[in-house]
C-alpha cells in the first residue's frame, strides 16, 4: 500500500536528491573536474561521518538499509529523511521510493550541489560556474533516467546571457523537464533584461518552465539586518549556516521581486506561452501580489507605456505561475482569495521540512473544499504547466 491513496491523483512539485560528494566531479568536462569542488554539507543536519560510511560502501546504502527502507511501506515518507532515505541519492533506489510514496510524477531537485554554480563570486571563474552547471545537469538526467515519473530539472545562472542560452538549449534537447533559474538580479541587469529575451522566448516555444526554488539566492539576509548587537541566533537546525528567524520572515521578498521584475519588463506578455512556478518559498504573499502588481500597472500605467498589458498582471500569473505553499500555510484561502490554479502540492522528499505527513497536513485546510478545488491543488495545476506529465 502506498502514504498516497489511489482514489486521487497526486503530483509532486518537490523532491530532492541528497548529492554525495563528487556529484558534480563525476560528471564534469575532464579538463575542469579538478577545479570544481566537492559538494558540501555544511549546512545541513548530513554529517561527515554518515557521508564518509555511504562513500565507503562504493557510494550506496547497504542492502540491509534498503530493505529497512523498504519495509516501512506507506510510513516512508514519514520516517525516510535526508540521506538516509530510500532514494535519496541514487536512481533505482528512488523508483523504489515511488512505488511506496504513490505518487504520480515527482519534479526533483538537487539540494546542496547548486551553491558553486548559482553564486557568482570574483573568485569563480564564469567557464568553471557554467562548467558545474552542465555537470549538474547530466547527473540529473541520469538519476531520473531509473523510472519516468521522475522529472528532472536542471539549473541555469542568467549572469551570462550567452552562455545561459547556451545551457538551456542543451537541457531543453536532452529532455530535462524544468530549468531551475537564481532568483536575483543577474548580475547588473534585469532577469527581463533584453539580453535574456532569447532565454525565455527557447523556454516558451520548448513549454519546458522555469522554476524557483528556495536557495536560488542566499538564504539569509545581510549580515548588517542581523547585526543588532546582540549574540547571532542558531538556525532551524542548531547551527548558523541555514535559515534563522529574520530570514524565514522575509524569504518571500526575493522571488517576489523577480516575478514583479520580471512581469513588469513585459516578459509574460511578449512570451504567453512562457510557464514558471516558484517552489518551496510559501505562498501566502501570492494573493497581495497579484492585487498589487495590477494596482501598480493600473496607477503608474498612466505614465509608462511599457506596463500597459493586454491582460492584467494577475491574470497573466494566473495563466502562466503556480506556487507550492508550505504546509503551515491555509491553502484552501489562499484559493479562495486569489485564484485555485495558482497553487501546486509538493512533498519535498526527502528533507525534514517537508513534515511527516504533506498531505495530511494541506487536507487539514482542503477537506470541506470542492472535488474540484482539491484536484486542482493536488494534480490538474500541474498537469497545467506539464501536460506531458499526465498519466
Amino acid at each position: 500500500m502506498a502514504y498516497a491513496s489511489a482514489d486521487r491523483a497526486y503530483y509532486d512539485a518537490d523532491s530532492h536528491i541528497m548529492e554525495l560528494p563528487d556529484f558534480l566531479k563525476a560528471y564534469a568536462d575532464p579538463a575542469l573536474r579538478d577545479d570544481i569542488p566537492n559538494v558540501s554539507y555544511s549546512a545541513s543536519v548530513v554529517t561527515d561521518a554518515e557521508v564518509d560510511q555511504i562513500m565507503d560502501q562504493g557510494g550506496r546504502h547497504s542492502q540491509e538499509h534498503v530493505a529497512a527502507q523498504v519495509a516501512m511501506g506507506d510510513a516512508l515518507i514519514e520516517n525516510s529523511k535526508e540521506i538516509q532515505a530510500l532514494g535519496a541519492f541514487n536512481g533505482e533506489d528512488r523508483s523504489a521510493a515511488m512505488d511506496l510514496l504513490g505518487f504520480k510524477k515527482q519534479l526533483v531537485f538537487a539540494t546542496h550541489s547548486v551553491a558553486f554554480p548559482f553564486h557568482p563570486s570574483s573568485k569563480k571563474d564564469p567557464l568553471l560556474r557554467y562548467g558545474a552547471t552542465r555537470a549538474h545537469n547530466r547527473h540529473m538526467l541520469d538519476f531520473c533516467a531509473a523510472d519516468d515519473r521522475l522529472m528532472g530539472v536542471g539549473i541555469v545562472p542568467l549572469d551570462d546571457p550567452a552562455r545561459a542560452i547556451e545551457e538551456v538549449d542543451w537541457a531543453i534537447k536532452q529532455g530535462l523537464q524544468a530549468i531551475w533559474v537564481p532568483h536575483r538580479a543577474p548580475l547588473d541587469r534585469s532577469p527581463g533584461h533584453v539580453e535574456l529575451e532569447g532565454f525565455w522566448a527557447r523556454l516558451a516555444e520548448a513549454g519546458v518552465p522555469f522554476v524557483l526554488h528556495v536557495g536560488g539566492a542566499p538564504l539569509q539576509v545581510s549580515k548588517t539586518w542581523g547585526n543588532n548587537g546582540r549574540a547571532p541566533v542558531k538556525d532551524w537546525l542548531g547551527g548558523g549556516e541555514n535559515v534563522r528567524t529574520k530570514d524565514a520572515a522575509v524569504l518571500h521578498q526575493t522571488p517576489e521581486m523577480f516575478l514583479s521584475v520580471l512581469l513588469l519588463d513585459g516578459v509574460f506578455e511578449r512570451h504567453p506561452g512562457l510557464r514558471g512556478a516558484a517552489v518551496e518559498l510559501g505562498a501566502g504573499w501570492v494573493p497581495e501580489l497579484c492585487r498589487r502588481l495590477d494596482w501598480v500597472t493600473r496607477i503608474y500605467g498612466r505614465s509608462d507605456e511599457s506596463v500597459r498589458f493586454e491582460r492584467a498582471p494577475s491574470q497573466q500569473l494566473i495563466e502562466q505561475m503556480a506556487f507550492t505553499p508550505f504546509s503551515h500555510e491555509d491553502v484552501a484561502y489562499l484559493m479562495q482569495d486569489s485564484h485555485p490554479d495558482l497553487y501546486l502540492f509538493s512533498s519535498d522528499y526527502p528533507h525534514l521540512e517537508g513534515t511527516k505527513d504533506p498531505i495530511g497536513r494541506f487536507e487539514r485546510f482542503l477537506a470541506n473544499s470542492e472535488p474540484a478545488v482539491r484536484d486542482a491543488f493536488y494534480s490538474e495545476n500541474f498537469l497545467r504547466l506539464w501536460p506531458e506529465a499526465r498519466v
